[in-house]
């Protein structure tokens, strides 16, 4: 309850709301700090110190300062620095998966919005390419294990056709592995990027396709001068997104491989290699893979929003520019 002052002297009550704003917003932000903040803390935390199980018996806590950290970049007995070949093969799988997955989407999305075609049953449409999203991805990769093992469908016809013999096995070749994890995930993800860049298209003012047709622009001069620019902001938070979940990629080459990461693990990822040291509750190395994963994570989202935002805000900066001249 708030007193305000009149011009006659006389005090008016009035009831404030505002605090009803953050009621509203206090459960997010209380769930957040608990099952998301602590925890992060606590990874940061647990990744200086070394604390592990060997059978029954728990060793540590013990403080080792960056020990986990630089045991991280130690090679193998082969000489391999193993976080460097997973995190390779992260990139290389989530790249792979990525790269059609914008490209079909940006099509599709260019495609359903367009006022030329007017293309009919667009919620049908829309639905359809959203379902993938929606099945999990461990029984996509179930399914997928299915089809391509040495019992599966796919092995059979083949071997009918002529194509292979009984001894050709999917899974022991690092490019036919590699190829099905990337498919599954540009399967699951392509519908839903398709949708939010058909959203970002659509909110575009149509008088500018309008007078960009007008000048004698042409369909792909009208991409990249009008569509493309307004469309960054968009771009780049699904490219962003995309990257994140590429960074964390984990159940698909994880039922696909059966955890083992096969060929010679050329198909495990930087969280395969972090489940490994939950599965023996090496809480050191698993929290500092977590922490090198953020900063890597943290790094490539600022450099992509960087790279690809400079020219969007350079754009919105000459428009304001011209804009207050005129004024």
């Amino acid at each position: 309850m708030e007193k305000i002052q009149t011009g006659t002297g006389k005090k008016l009550k009035s009831v404030s709301y505002a605090k009803w704003g953050y009621i509203f917003i206090a459960p997010f932000f209380i769930a957040y700090i608990i099952f998301t903040l602590v925890p992060q803390l606590l990874t940061v935390y647990n990744s200086f110190f070394e604390t592990y199980r060997i059978g029954l018996q728990q060793v540590g806590p013990n403080f080792v300062g960056l020990g986990n950290y630089k045991a991280l970049f130690q090679p193998d007995a082969n000489g391999t620095i193993l976080i460097f070949k997973y995190a390779l093969n992260t990139m290389i799988l989530w790249i792979a998966g990525a790269v059609p997955q914008f490209v079909i989407a940006m099509l599709l999305a260019l495609f359903f919005t367009s006022t030329r075609l007017n293309i009919k049953g667009q919620s049908f449409f829309k639905t359809v390419i959203y379902m993938p999203n929606l099945i999990m991805a461990a029984a996509f990769s179930m399914l997928f294990y299915t089809l391509f093992s040495r019992v599966g469908p796919i092995q059979a016809l083949l071997e009918n056709w002529g194509v292979i013999d009984h001894t050709f096995d999917f899974f022991a070749i690092r490019v036919s592995v590699r190829g099905m994890i990337a498919l599954m995930n540009f399967l699951m993800w392509f519908g839903n990027t398709t949708i939010v860049l058909m959203a970002g298209i659509m909110g575009i003012d149509q008088s500018l396709f309008e007078s960009a047709t007008i000048d004698g622009a042409n369909s792909v001069q009208v991409f990249f001068k009008v569509t493309m620019p307004l469309l960054m902001p968009i771009f780049v938070y699904c490219l962003i997104t995309a990257m994140i979940g590429g960074i964390q990629m984990f159940d698909v080459p994880q039922v696909l491989s059966k955890g083992d990461g096969v060929p010679n693990g050329t198909t495990r990822t930087l969280v395969m290699y972090l489940n490994g040291y939950l599965k023996t509750r090496n809480l050191g190395m698993s929290g500092a893979i977590s922490v090198i994963m953020f900063i890597i994570t943290g790094g490539l989202g600022a450099i992509v929003y960087k790279m690809l935002s400079a020219p969007y805000k350079d754009q919105t900066r000459k428009h304001r520019e011209r804009k207050g001249n005129v004024l």
